[in-house]
């Protein structure tokens, strides 16, 4: 399950970010009567323009040096395919996973393999100036495709604040800064949204979650799914572990969560089953209060688990099952 969960979630970390100028052409002479009515109009916003050579340090501690804004793209790993439409670079992008399906143009994109090991020879065939590894991608792989003298930018984010600082560096690698502001700003007044919302719950009225993003696996603190069901005012029951866990099916019962979210879509390997089949079939799990409530929503699986343009999307989607009364 574990290896399911991998190839369909990749992940981002916000990193160093490196000085930006702005490019304002000289303004010609003119007469006393224009210089003073120019100066009674506000001035024009001068575009930001990224710098170069530019350096970046990514994920996994390695400095990136891009010499002007890349032509010509890979990204092996959906979310980050997300932030690159999201910022405009549809005619830059020569090479996504095979898992990439968001938005439509992604799909007839030249194809280089997994998120985890992707294609090397699909890779180097594209020639490209800039490839982005998710935090899927084996460590390894990233360190051979570096060997072969490739940019290789891996992203690993635990926090939506690191998925909205990724857009930023992302945007100043491409010279799409304005596009990146724009965009985090937007998440940014998701994110207030849902907050305010949920800002008169009390302490003692929050509800008890349980997440399910595959089959027999939960979530706990440190990651971002564990965020979202906290911004949007409720307590994440597997909040006392760290990182991703197997689940213990008694302890969930004993917890007696009053909501319970799960991936849609998502089917056991094994069994063949659906997800939501198997959380509402389990033995004993008829007496925990969400089960007997009808409490259990799907929830998108790619707005949920990809840390990316629409993760506030997803937050909004967690929220409003949680509360529908407060969340519209």
């Amino acid at each position: 399950m574990k290896r399911l969960w991998k190839m369909s979630i990749p992940f981002l970390v916000a990193v160093s970010l490196v000085g930006c100028g702005n490019n304002q052409p000289a303004q010609p002479a003119q007469p006393a009567a224009q210089e003073q009515a120019a100066a009674q109009k506000p001035a024009e916003a001068t575009a930001k323009e990224t710098v170069y050579p530019l350096t970046v340090t990514d994920a996994t501690g390695k400095e990136v040096t891009f010499p002007k804004a890349p032509e010509r793209i890979v990204s092996t790993s959906p979310a980050e395919t997300e932030i690159l439409f999201a910022l405009g670079l549809d005619d830059r992008i020569v090479g996504v996973s095979d898992y990439d399906d968001y938005p439509d143009a992604a799909k007839s994109k030249p194809k280089v393999g997994g998120v985890v090991k992707p294609n090397e020879e699909a890779i180097l065939s594209q020639s490209p100036d800039f490839v982005i590894g998710g935090i899927s991608m084996e460590k390894p792989v990233a360190e051979k495709l570096k060997s072969l003298g490739m940019p290789v930018y891996v992203t690993q984010p635990k926090k939506l604040d690191d998925i909205m600082g990724n857009i930023l560096v992302m945007g100043k690698i491409t010279n799409k800064q304005e596009q990146a502001e724009k965009l985090v700003a937007q998440m940014k007044d998701d994110i207030a949204r849902v907050q305010d919302a949920v800002k008169n719950v009390k302490q003692g009225d929050r509800k008890k979650v349980y997440l399910e993003f595959s089959p027999g696996w939960t979530v706990g603190k440190g990651e971002f799914m564990d965020e979202l069901i906290s911004l949007a005012g409720a307590t994440n029951i597997a909040s006392d572990t760290v990182g991703w866990n197997p689940i213990s099916e008694e302890k969930i019962v004993k917890d007696d969560p009053d909501v319970i979210l799960y991936a849609n879509g998502i089917t056991d390997e094994k069994t063949g089953k659906q997800l939501e089949d198997i959380i509402k079939n389990r033995s004993g799990w008829e007496k925990i209060k969400a089960i007997r409530e009808s409490q259990i929503y799907g929830m998108d699986q790619n707005t949920l688990s990809r840390p990316g343009p629409r993760i506030t999307q997803g937050l909004k989607e967690v929220a409003k099952a949680i509360y529908p009364d407060l969340v519209k």
